[in-house]
């Protein structure tokens, strides 16, 4: 949806439900499910506030299982005009870090609405908290199935450098001895 600035009223406007700005994703699967935005002018910027619901596809980074987020981020971004010609390079303030541009008194808002909803999707995507993920040995799903697969000893190629530490700390394989030294495995 494209809103020309100069034609915000002074009193704002207020863009409510999904059905207000169409389909604003690249990807036809991600569905917005809540909209509740105020646009509002101050001479030349433009303020965006309110929150978005969108339910987005992924794929679980521990068991690859297919699953749907819902994110629900709220939005509070200031746009400028873009400057003209060449500007010279400079650092950001922090007040700066949540301001975007438009051009030709022109405002997209379906690309802040799907840079929103991508920016508050999960870094690592879990279909669960306590998903299992796959066996090392045989790949299986192990939420779908207790595997059988013998634990996996030290490979061999590690067992140099963690020889002594494996065998200081009574541990039988490396995965034995990152467990008890309270790393946690990604």
């Amino acid at each position: 949806m494209i809103v020309r600035v100069s034609e915000i009223p002074d009193e704002g406007l207020r863009i409510e439900g999904p059905d207000s700005l169409g389909q604003p994703f690249a990807d036809p699967a991600w569905t917005l499910s809540d909209v509740d935005l105020l646009v509002e002018r101050e001479g030349d910027a433009v303020f965006v506030r309110g929150r978005l619901g969108a339910r987005v596809p992924q794929v679980c980074g521990r068991c690859l299982e297919p699953f749907v987020t819902v994110v629900a981020p709220e939005v509070e971004t200031r746009f400028l005009p873009a400057p003209s010609g060449r500007a010279e390079e400079r650092e950001l303030g922090s007040d700066e870090l949540e301001t975007d541009v438009y051009q030709n008194d022109q405002l997209d808002l379906g690309a802040l609405v799907e840079t929103e909803t991508s920016l508050a999707l999960p870094m690592k995507p879990l279909c669960r908290e306590d998903c299992r993920g796959l066996c090392p040995v045989c790949g299986g799903n192990r939420n779908a199935t207790a595997c059988g697969c013998p634990e996996r000893g030290t490979d061999a190629r590690w067992a140099r450098v963690l020889g002594e530490r494996v065998a200081a700390d009574g541990a039988t394989s490396f995965w034995e001895w990152l467990v008890s030294s309270g790393a946690e495995a990604a």
